[in-house]
C-alpha cells in the first residue's frame, strides 16, 4: 500500500496565519469607508476587475464580479483614481470625514467595434502586490482579434496560447492546464457548471464571444470559494445587458451567424440580453448532395432588476446542441443547459453578499438506425451556494460561505425504437450524490511590501443510494491473471441495495490555499502560492478528449476521489513605464488517486466501471515564461512552457505489474515544449492585423513495436504506454480586419475579417493509425489530418 500523504499538515500554517486576526482587524477610531460600484457609461454593465486606489498611499480595492468596491481609510482628504483596462483614468477628489457611497462610471477609449487598447489591468503597484498567481486573464476585445478557424471567435482556443494551457489536439475546443486531464477542469458560465465546452466535435465552443464580459482562468493558487476539480478553473461571466440603450451585435460567417441583442427595462432599473448562434453546414452539405449532416445552435440568456441600491436580482440561463446524422443509419446529439437566480445583497458599506440557485445539465443521445435503438445518458446538478465578502480595512479582506451541489448520474439507458430490433431495453443504474463545501478566504496586506492570501475550503462529499452495490471476493473487481498476462474483470458475488436516503460511502477533505506576494521595487515581485483541491467525480474516457459518449460518474465503494497538492513561485516585472510585462512561474502538482484504464478495457454500456480501472497518481511540473508588449500600435506575445506530465499506475490489490509495469510513463496531455506566439498590429483607422504562430511537442501515444502470427492472423504487439509520440505540431494564422466606414455618429459600424487558418497549409498529425495491406502483406502507417489550409470571411456588425 502506498504511504498517505499527510493532509492536515498545511492547515497548522493557515491556523496560524488566521489568528493574526485579532492583531490586523482592530480599525482607528478616524477610519471612514468609501464603497460603491464601478460601472461602464455607454452601456451600464458593471466592471469586475476595475481598481481604484488612493493616490500617494497603498490603500486600494479591486471590484468584485458584480463591480462593488469597498475602501477604508483614514480621515482626510484624497485623490480617488479609478483604473480599468482598455477604459479612461478617472481621477477625483474626495474627502473623507464619513461613511459615502461613490458610484463610478468609466469611458473606453474608443467606442469603435473592435478598437483594442491592451494596458495593464491595474495601477503598477496593485498588480505586483496582489497575491493572486497562477492566473490568466483575456480582454474579451482581444479575444476577437486573434485568427481562429473558420472566422468564429473561440475563447478555449485563445486560452490555448497562453503558458501552462495546450489543446488536446487540431481542431478541439477541450483543454488541458498543466498537465491535467479534460475533467480536471472546472468550467463555469455564470457559476454553472459546463461540462462539455464543444460544439461540432470540437471545432468550436460553446461560449458565443457577443455575450461573454470577462473570463479567467486560475491554473494554480485558486481561491478557497471555488472547489471540485483539481487542475484549474475557468471562470466565465455573460454581459448583463446594455441599460442605456437597445443594441444589436452579430457576425455571418461561411459556417455560422450569431446576432445579440440587449437594451434597458423597467426604466433602466434593469437590463437584458439575448444572444444565438448557429450553423448553416449541414444547408450546404445537403445542396452538394452529401447524406451526411452535422449542426448546431445556442442560446444565451440574461436579464436583472435593481430593487434598490442595496438589492439586485440577475436571471441567466444557457441552452446549446449539436446534431449530428451520419447517412441515415446513425445519428448523435449532446447538449448543455444551464440557469442561475442570483440575488446580491449589499448589507452595509463594508459587506457584500451574492445567494445564487444553479441547475445545470449535459446529455446526450445516440442512434443507431441498423440496430433500431437509442442511447441516453445525461448529469444533472441542482446547486445552492451563498457568498459573501467583509472588507474589514485597507489591509485585511474576508471572502467566506458555503454550497451544496445535488448530482443525478444516468449512465446510459438504451431503448430499442423498431419492431425488428434485437436489442433488448436496458437501464444502468443511476447513481446519486451531494457535495457539500464551506470555506473562509483572507486578504491580508502583513506589510506595504508584503501581501498574503491565505484560506481553506472543507469539502464533504455523500454518495447517495438508491442503487445496488457488487461485491467481490477480498474487495477485488479486477485481478491480474499470470497465466495469460493480463487484467481481467473479476465477477460480482452478491450485491448489496441501498435505499435513496442511505449514504454508500462519504468523504471530507479539508483543502488549505495559500499565496504571498513581496514587492521588490516599483517594477518587480515575487509570489509564492500552494493549494489543496479534491475531486470527487471523475470523466470515464480512454480517449485524450471529451467526446458525447464520454460518461461521469462520482467517488464510492471502489472510486477514491482525487486529491491534488500544487506549489507554484513566480516572478514578475515590468518594464519602460508597463509598456513591456514579464511573468515567470515554476510550478509542481501531485495528485493522488487519478485512475487509469487497463488495456482493452470497456467503458460505454458497463454498469461496474470498478471492474475496468486501476488506482495510482500523477504529477506534474514545469516552467512558463509570458513576455507581452502591451502599449502602441502593435501589440502581443510571447509564451512558452516547458513541462513534464506522467503518471503512475501499480497493480494495487489487483496484483501484477500494474500499467507500464509500475513505472512512470506520459500522459496523453504532456508537452515537453510548447510556444506561441500571438501579435496584433493597428495600421490605421480601417485596417488591423493579427497573426499567431504555434509550436508544440507531438503528443505522447502508443505505438507497436513487433508483431507476431497466431493461426495465419498477424498480431501486432505494442510498446509501453504513451512512450511514444507523434509529430511535432506547428501553425501559423493571419487575419486582417477592415472597417469601411469609422464615422463615430454613425450608429450602424460593420467590419470585415479576412482570416487564413494554418497559412502553411501544415498536415498536421491528429492521430496514426497502424495496419496491414491485405493485398501485398506489408505493415502500414496511416497518418490522419483534419485541417490543411483553410480561410474565412466573416462580416461583424454593431448597432
Amino acid at each position: 500500500m502506498k504511504k498517505k500523504k499527510d493532509r492536515y499538515a498545511p492547515i497548522q500554517l493557515l491556523i496560524g496565519l488566521c489568528i493574526l486576526l485579532g492583531s490586523t482587524v482592530i480599525q482607528a477610531q478616524n477610519s471612514f469607508t468609501i464603497s460603491g460600484n464601478i460601472t461602464d457609461k455607454m452601456n451600464g454593465e458593471t466592471l469586475f476587475g476595475t481598481s481604484i486606489f488612493l493616490k500617494g498611499t497603498t490603500i486600494g480595492a479591486v471590484t468584485n464580479e458584480y463591480g462593488f468596491y469597498s475602501i477604508t481609510a483614514p480621515k482626510g482628504s484624497y485623490t480617488m483614481i479609478v483604473s480599468h483596462m482598455g477604459y479612461k483614468e478617472i481621477t477625483m477628489e474626495v474627502v473623507l470625514d464619513q461613511n459615502q457611497k461613490i458610484d463610478v462610471e468609466i469611458q473606453e477609449f474608443s467606442t469603435q467595434l473592435d478598437e483594442v487598447e491592451v494596458t495593464a489591468e491595474e495601477p503598477e503597484r496593485a498588480i505586483l502586490r496582489k497575491p493572486e498567481m497562477s492566473v490568466s486573464k483575456l480582454n474579451i476585445k482581444t479575444v476577437k482579434q486573434m485568427p481562429v478557424v473558420l472566422g468564429e471567435v473561440d475563447i478555449i482556443k485563445s486560452l490555448q496560447i497562453l503558458p501552462g494551457v495546450t489543446n488536446n489536439g487540431e481542431g478541439s475546443s477541450g483543454f488541458h492546464v498543466r498537465g491535467g486531464a479534460v475533467d480536471q477542469n472546472l468550467v463555469l458560465l455564470d457559476e454553472a457548471i459546463i461540462y462539455n465546452t464543444s460544439h461540432m466535435l470540437g471545432f468550436f465552443s460553446v461560449f458565443n464571444a457577443d455575450a461573454v464580459k470577462d473570463l479567467k482562468l486560475y491554473k494554480g493558487g485558486i481561491p478557497a470559494k471555488f472547489g471540485g476539480r483539481v487542475s484549474s478553473v475557468l471562470d466565465v461571466r455573460q454581459k448583463d445587458g446594455n441599460n442605456k440603450n437597445f443594441a444589436l451585435t452579430g457576425g455571418v460567417g461561411v459556417i455560422s451567424s450569431r446576432l445579440a441583442a440587449e437594451g434597458p427595462m423597467f426604466n433602466e432599473r434593469g437590463s437584458f440580453l439575448v444572444a444565438g448562434r448557429g450553423s448553416y453546414a449541414h444547408l450546404f452539405l445537403k445542396l452538394a448532395g452529401e447524406k451526411n449532416s452535422v449542426s448546431f445552435y445556442d442560446l444565451n440568456l440574461k436579464t436583472n432588476y435593481s430593487f434598490n441600491e442595496n438589492n439586485k436580482l440577475y436571471i441567466s440561463g444557457y441552452f446549446g446542441r449539436d446534431v449530428f446524422d451520419f447517412d441515415g443509419s446513425f445519428s448523435s446529439s449532446y447538449g448543455n443547459a444551464s440557469g442561475n437566480l442570483r440575488w446580491n445583497h449589499i448589507f452595509n458599506d463594508r459587506l457584500f453578499s451574492n445567494l445564487s440557485l444553479i441547475y445545470s445539465k449535459y446529455d446526450y443521445e445516440l442512434g443507431i438506425t441498423d440496430f433500431e435503438f437509442d442511447w441516453i445518458s445525461s448529469i444533472k446538478n441542482y446547486n445552492a451556494k451563498y457568498d459573501l465578502k467583509y472588507y474589514f480595512s485597507d489591509a485585511f479582506k474576508l471572502d467566506f460561505g458555503i454550497s451544496t451541489i445535488k448530482y443525478e448520474f444516468d449512465p446510459g439507458q438504451i431503448k430499442p425504437t423498431g419492431p425488428n430490433s434485437a436489442i433488448n431495453e436496458l437501464q444502468l443504474d443511476k447513481k446519486r450524490a451531494l457535495e457539500s463545501a464551506a470555506y473562509i478566504n483572507a486578504e491580508h496586506k502583513l506589510t506595504d511590501n508584503l501581501t498574503a492570501q491565505y484560506g481553506v475550503r472543507f469539502s464533504h462529499f455523500n454518495r447517495m443510494g438508491g442503487q445496488p452495490i457488487s461485491e467481490y471476493a477480498n474487495d477485488q473487481p479486477l485481478v491480474y491473471n499470470n497465466t495469460l498476462q493480463f487484467y481481467q474483470r473479476t465477477d460480482p458475488i452478491g450485491e448489496t441495495n441501498y435505499d435513496k436516503g442511505e449514504s454508500i460511502k462519504t468523504f471530507s477533505n479539508f483543502e488549505p490555499r495559500l499565496s504571498l506576494a513581496y514587492q521588490l521595487n516599483d517594477y518587480s515581485s515575487v509570489k509564492l502560492g500552494y493549494s489543496r483541491a479534491a475531486q470527487y467525480i471523475h470523466l470515464l474516457s480512454n480517449t485524450s478528449s471529451v467526446t458525447p459518449l464520454d460518461v461521469w460518474t462520482p467517488s464510492g465503494e471502489y472510486i477514491e476521489p482525487q486529491l491534488s497538492d500544487q506549489y507554484a513561485l513566480g516572478y514578475f516585472r515590468n518594464f519602460k513605464d508597463k509598456i513591456y510585462s514579464l511573468e515567470a512561474e515554476v510550478y509542481y502538482k501531485t495528485v493522488d488517486n487519478r485512475i487509469d484504464y487497463v488495456d482493452g478495457s470497456d467503458l460505454i454500456g458497463n454498469n461496474t466501471i470498478e471492474t475496468e480501472v486501476l488506482n495510482g497518481e500523477s504529477r506534474a511540473y514545469g516552467l512558463e515564461l509570458l513576455f507581452r508588449k502591451n502599449e502602441g500600435p502593435f501589440t502581443g506575445w510571447v509564451s512558452y512552457t516547458l513541462s513534464k506530465s506522467e503518471q503512475r499506475t501499480p497493480g494495487g490489490i489487483a496484483d501484477g505489474p500494474g500499467i507500464n509495469n509500475g513505472e512512470w510513463y506520459n500522459t496523453p496531455f504532456d508537452r515537453t515544449h510548447d510556444i506561441s506566439v500571438t501579435g496584433a498590429y493597428q495600421l490605421n483607422n480601417k485596417w488591423s492585423f493579427g497573426a499567431n504562430a504555434i509550436f508544440q511537442t507531438g503528443r505522447p501515444v502508443t505505438y507497436p513495436n513487433g508483431q507476431y502470427e497466431y493461426e495465419g492472423i498477424s498480431i501486432a504487439s505494442y510498446s509501453d504506454r504513451n512512450a511514444d509520440r507523434l509529430p511535432a505540431y506547428y501553425r501559423l494564422d493571419v487575419s486582417a480586419t477592415y472597417k469601411p466606414n469609422r464615422r463615430p455618429d454613425k450608429k450602424w459600424k460593420g467590419e470585415w475579417v479576412f482570416g487564413i487558418y494554418n497559412v502553411l497549409n501544415r498536415k498536421n498529425a491528429a492521430a496514426i493509425s497502424f495496419g496491414q495491406n491485405f493485398e501485398t502483406g506489408a505493415n502500414e502507417a496511416t497518418r490522419t489530418a483534419i485541417f490543411g489550409i483553410v480561410p474565412s470571411l466573416t462580416y461583424n456588425f454593431k448597432f
